[in-house]
């Protein structure tokens, strides 16, 4: 018997019907399943609810029903736990997930078979320190840490260090720190590279800079990227898309590679190349 978690994207109707189905399926072939609350609820899977505290306890596979979005707030949920994660797509066609909504059914029974690839992707250790709460907890991101102007402000000013060695200040809209997996979300679109996502490194890029200096920089993913705020303009922290958290004056973010990977179910060769084709509409010829 084998534990599954379902993720299921809280907007789309067809996903919940699938991770009913699903749900079915899996416990008449005696396999316990697992839903996170807002997921039990939306779906009416209330039976099988599980506290997000304790749900990577034990886990075998998470299967996300969605989009990409799914497979970070799975990343979210478990990161630590390094469970395989088996994307099933309910979007456009996304970069992380594996399989259609047709296919879900068997590619769950391969991957609980063993009969799959896992492709690791590395992730970012993000940690928030202030002078009024310490040191917090770090939080984890497939894709990024973002360091942005709140709305009532305009640029603010960030120093950055690198492995404790002042590199420069930048007066920006805000700073990205990406893995290769996020070079292509919110780091593309603010003109940074695109980095094949087997890689490992950190991708620093900022965001409408007013200064002359304005290229991303890729550097290796153990340097320890400090991003300090300076001035009276506060700064808003937020990874995968969740803010964590607001800075002041003298705070400042510390973001490095993680030493937990996410883990995603593959089968067979994943061709980056293809699926930016894809996207992007790009010609043969």
């Amino acid at each position: 018997m084998a534990a599954v978690a379902l993720i299921v994207h809280l907007g789309r109707e067809s996903a919940a019907v699938h991770a009913r189905e699903l749900t079915t399926w899996l416990l008449a072939e005696g396999h316990e399943v697992r839903v996170p609350g807002n997921d039990a609820e939306i779906t009416g899977l209330g039976e099988y609810c599980v506290e997000a505290g304790s749900l990577a306890d034990g886990l075998d596979l998470i299967v996300t029903l969605g989009g990409d979005g799914s497979i970070l707030r799975a990343v979210e949920l478990t990161g630590e736990a390094e469970v395989p994660i088996l994307g099933v797509d309910f979007g456009q066609l996304g970069y992380l997930t594996e399989v259609r909504p047709e296919d879900a059914r068997e590619a769950v029974r391969r991957t609980l078979g063993g009969d799959h690839g896992i492709e690791s992707r590395m992730l970012i250790e993000t940690t928030i320190v202030t002078d009024a709460d310490g040191r917090c907890d770090p939080h984890l991101a497939l894709n990024e840490a973002v360091i942005e102007r709140s709305a009532e402000a305009n640029t603010i000013r960030l120093g950055v260090e690198f492995d404790d060695e002042f590199f420069t200040s930048y007066a920006a809209d805000g700073m990205i720190v990406a893995t290769p997996t996020g070079s292509t979300a919110y780091a593309f679109s603010a003109r940074g590279p695109i980095i094949a996502p087997m890689h490992r490194s950190l991708l620093l890029t900022p965001v409408s800079p007013h200064m002359l200096f304005d290229r991303s920089l890729v550097l290796a993913p153990s340097t320890v990227i400090r991003l300090t705020v300076g001035g009276h303009r506060p700064a808003s922290v937020s990874v995968d898309g969740r803010r964590i958290g607001v800075l002041g004056d003298g705070d400042h973010v510390e973001c490095t590679e993680s030493p937990y990977s996410a883990r995603l179910v593959t089968f067979g060769p994943r061709r980056f190349h293809r699926v930016l084709k894809a996207k992007f509409g790009l010609n043969d010829r």
